[in-house]
């Protein structure tokens, strides 16, 4: 069995190499990523015998200055156009219990390919002349890949003993490739699970987020759920689990909503961040559920309590930042739009919405929308409609308002300096009433407006807070 090579750099290598009399393959992601049919960039070749000397002879050869080394491990990259390259010897690995980095020796290809997670993976195709394109595949993983099956090349334990990281690479895999894990890989996972609590918090994060980024992410969301993954690396989430009745009344189970929703928004866009929000915008569930007689289950003040607890939930994950206030203002609002649908659509309210939603209002409608989950056709298309006039509205609203980015038409150093005033919270409350005037439609979103509204209302709000100002 061959594959299609015609990437041009990976063809000069397989020449370079014979000339050196040295095997080299191209293996793992990249084979398996043929078979599929996916373009690739990223390629792995494996030698048999120094990778990193291989390297340093191919880069002379293309006339590069640098070479990525990591010499514990005894691979190199190097990046030849779009396309990034690393080399390896051939090798077999060994762990210890108390991590997930490997003690590297010289090995065959044979050691080199057991050695990796899956049989998917453990793939190589010859680059040498005599049998170039050629695959090698001693764990049958093209007959996996093309049954949808993801399994380890030897007994899963020792695979996940070794590199707790791989079971989470299995979901990832499965939910990226929309694939099944087998049986025994799956036990393997379940009886293993709490091993992942010796893999760094980014490499966790990592591998949780292409999970999040897989065209229907409820198949890996639902499998760390099912192997008991979830519970220790995303609590917050498996607490979404469960459905509680009593009389005749019941709450659906959050977290097969929640799946529903990232799946939904999955189809609309691959905005990571948007996708978080959607898997986090009922999170706050559980501590807000209580029980009312004749009301049946609430969940008030969810979404604020759900957008409070996103600071503590990306500072263990260890995200970055700087993403966090956008999540945090979708979770926030995730209900505002539906409460204009219900409360009649009037201008006041909108601008509200527009306001506070600000530049994410488009995000903020994507989620609304992926967040209608009910099996009742007839129920989904009312929904659906009522949104339509809603962000019709809103269209009308900001062409005619202007506040998707809205800033204070008078700002506060100019309120300072018209009433001849000592900064203070007063500067505050006058610039508050300006904008609520603004939203409640009292007054236009123009300078001159608000300067006027602001010399009219001045002397009722300082003197309601004199003593704002001592």
């Amino acid at each position: 069995m061959k594959i299609e090579i015609t990437n041009k750099y990976l063809i000069e290598i397989g020449k370079i190499a014979d000339e050196n009399k040295i095997e080299a393959f191209a293996v793992g992601g990249f084979v398996r990523d043929k078979l599929l049919g996916k373009e690739v960039t990223d390629i792995d070749i494996v030698v048999v015998g120094d990778g990193i000397d291989f390297a340093k002879i191919v880069m002379k050869h293309f006339g590069k200055q640098t070479l990525v080394k990591y010499e514990k491990f005894g691979t190199a990259m190097l990046e030849l156009g779009e396309t990034k390259i690393e080399f390896v010897g051939a090798r077999k690995e060994s762990y210890s219990k108390d991590s997930r980095k490997p003690f590297v020796d010289v090995g065959t290809l044979s050691d080199d390919l057991s050695r990796r997670d899956f049989t998917i993976n453990a793939l190589a195709a010859s680059i040498n002349k005599n049998n170039f394109a050629e695959v090698l595949d001693p764990f049958d993983g093209k007959s996996d890949l093309s049954k949808k099956i993801i399994r380890t090349p030897l007994n899963p334990e020792i695979t996940f003993d070794d590199d707790p990281l791989r079971m989470l690479r299995a979901v990832r895999f499965a939910s990226q490739l929309n694939c099944e894990i087998d049986s025994a890989t799956i036990s393997a996972i379940v009886k293993m699970k709490n091993r992942i609590t010796i893999v760094s918090q980014e490499r966790i994060t990592n591998e949780f987020l292409k999970i999040l980024a897989s065209a229907k992410p409820s198949i890996g969301l639902k499998l760390l759920f099912e192997t008991g993954l979830m519970k220790i690396i995303f609590p917050e989430v498996e607490e979404l689990s469960g459905v509680d009745q009593r009389q005749e009344f019941y709450h659906k189970d959050v977290f097969l909503h929640t799946c529903i929703v990232v799946d939904n928004i999955s189809e609309r866009t691959e905005n990571i961040y948007l996708r978080l929000a959607a898997l986090l915008h009922d999170i706050a569930k559980p501590r807000t559920k209580q029980f009312k007689e004749d009301i049946g289950w609430t969940f008030y003040g969810h979404e604020e309590i759900g957008a409070r607890m996103l600071k503590n939930i990306f500072r263990k994950l260890k995200l970055p930042l700087t993403n966090l206030a956008y999540v945090e203002k979708l979770v926030r609002l995730h209900l505002r739009p539906m409460v204009l649908v219900s409360g009649g659509v009037t201008d006041s309210a909108v601008r509200r919405v527009l306001f506070e939603a600000g530049e994410t209002i488009d995000d903020l409608m994507t989620l609304c929308r992926a967040d209608i989950t009910s099996k009742n056709p007839n129920l989904v298309e009312q929904y659906m409609n009522n949104y339509e006039i809603v962000y019709a509205k809103m269209k009308e609203v900001e062409s005619k308002d202007k506040l998707r980015a809205f800033e204070p038409p008078v700002r506060g150093d100019e309120i300072i300096k018209i009433l001849n005033l000592p900064p203070s919270k007063i500067i505050g409350l006058l610039k508050t009433a300006i904008e609520d005037a603004i939203l409640d439609g009292t007054i236009p979103n123009e300078h001159d407006a608000a300067l006027e509204y602001l010399l009219k209302i001045k002397d009722e709000i300082l003197a309601k807070n004199e003593n704002l100002l001592k």
